[in-house]
């Protein structure tokens, strides 16, 4: 019998005053009973509009249904054929945007929590210990990926379940990405993408760690001297954004990238940390999106009072609404339509100790659909600081491109690859935020999916 509530189960949270002191996750996560309850309420549609909105196809009404019987070992397969990381899209994909926009339920009332019963079979999965799925025979192909981001994760994964032996190149010491470097602790623990990426070994996917493509080694020794058959670019975006305003070089002003990475990767928050980072009284955040939400909420429970700066409204703000729910509910305030025009120093000093802020009224649309920010002359005012972090974007790093003969790229720095991920290079494909600029997890999931079948595709059928 369908639940035909119109109100999805709520996800049990830790309390707002308890959670903006410490670094465990906020959400957790659905009981047995709350994902029985809500799989009753997928009506199983005859023409599954949520899989159309899905990224990487999940066949989401039939882990649902499995759910919904009882089976949640069966559920956690049928995701997990689509799906390198379910329990990492579970938490932090954007699934009101994509699947659950289409459920035919948020017609008349809130959308089946879709994301919250993929975390429910991924979490029950790693809870009952089964045994990682079993390595396919060699076809004697090798790949390598560079970077061990959700692109890189998902290309090796799907190469390696088709009997590929890949090996992943990251720059960094710890596998995981924007995963483990950009995502805070309290939105995905780093235990889980931990086990997510031991799975992938499992599989037989190598990682090689340090390893700075560019540096170290090229493109074109990988395909050459390494006998590599096909490399995957998923290097991600990590070069930051700035507004370039009088006072960004002030000491105080860090980009969002450095400030988390110094955080999730580096552990700054914990006591004696080998890496430290500032410890604010008042921190200006500057930015709207899902890492402007992810600075505040970190630099909150580091004890600072936080402040979001945004040139828009509410209503454009491209951070996920759950997101921007969280931080208010943690205490961050919010001054929207205004924008910083300078950062300003101390008497005497070249700390931070505020940013001049003008009003914004939106004007006319934009290129990209929004309403255009425009400023009120006279309207500047002075908000107080001795920390400013730039939430403003990122873009991809130049190294590759710089270092690699023959790989085209676009104006705004990402590499160009056609719909499958086939660069300009033969033999060279790429996808995820190294094409597209800053973007989701699970679109860059989506890019690494299709490359891998490009790859397969190419090599196969050459063969």
């Amino acid at each position: 019998m369908p639940n035909m509530s119109l109100k999805k189960n709520p996800m049990p949270s830790q309390e707002p005053d308890v959670r903006n002191n410490n670094f465990e996750e906020v959400a957790l996560g659905y009981t047995e009973e709350m994902a029985l309850d809500e799989a009753a309420r997928c009506l199983n549609c005859k023409n599954h509009p949520c899989v159309s909105g899905c990224p990487v196809g999940i066949n989401i009404p039939g882990f649902i249904q499995k759910i919904a019987s009882g089976d949640f070992e069966g559920a956690y397969g049928i995701i997990s054929e689509d799906s390198a990381l379910p329990a990492i899209c579970g938490r932090v994909c954007p699934q009101e945007s994509q699947c659950e926009k289409n459920c035919v339920r948020g017609i008349k009332g809130e959308p089946v929590g879709i994301g919250r019963l993929e975390r429910f079979a991924a979490d029950t999965h790693m809870k009952s210990g089964a045994a990682p799925a079993e390595r396919p025979a060699s076809n004697g192909h090798r790949i390598a990926v560079i970077g061990s981001g959700p692109s890189g994760l998902t290309c090796a994964g799907d190469l390696a379940r088709k009997g590929y032996e890949v090996t992943i190149f990251e720059a960094l010491h710890t596998p995981g990405g924007v995963l483990v470097y950009g995502i805070p602790e309290f939105r995905l623990p780093k235990a889980i993408v931990r086990r997510e990426i031991e799975g992938l070994k499992a599989l037989g996917v190598k990682i090689e760690t340090n390893m700075i493509i560019g540096k170290t080694l090229s493109v074109d020794e990988l395909l050459g001297d390494m006998g590599f058959e096909a490399v995957f670019i998923g290097s991600g975006a990590g070069l930051p954004q700035f507004m370039h305003i009088p006072g960004e070089n002030l000491r105080g002003v860090l980009s969002a990238n450095e400030f988390l990475t110094r955080i999730n990767l580096m552990g700054a928050f914990k006591e004696g940390s080998a890496t430290p980072v500032m410890h604010a009284a008042k921190t200006i955040v500057v930015g709207g999106g899902n890492v402007a939400m992810d600075a505040a909420r970190c630099a909150k429970r580091l004890g600072a009072d936080v402040t979001v700066v945004y040139r828009r409204s509410e209503a454009e703000l491209p951070a996920r609404k759950e997101e921007v729910e969280h931080a208010k509910e943690e205490g961050i305030v919010f001054s929207l339509l205004c924008n910083p025009v300078e950062i300003l120093a101390g008497e005497g000093t070249k700390q931070v100790c505020g940013a001049r802020c003008i009003r914004m009224e939106l004007g006319e649309p934009d290129a990209s659909g929004r309403r255009r920010p425009v400023e009120i002359p006279g309207s500047e005012f002075v908000i107080d600081a001795d920390c400013v972090i730039m939430a403003l974007g990122t873009s991809p790093n130049p190294l590759i491109k710089s270092t690699t003969e023959g790989l085209e790229v676009s104006r705004r720095g990402g590499i160009v690859a056609d719909e499958d991920g086939r660069s300009s290079k033969a033999r060279v494909y790429a996808g995820g935020d190294a094409v597209t600029g800053s973007a989701t997890v699970i679109l860059a999931m989506g890019a690494g999916k299709k490359a891998a079948a490009a790859i397969d595709r190419d090599i196969m059928g050459a063969e």
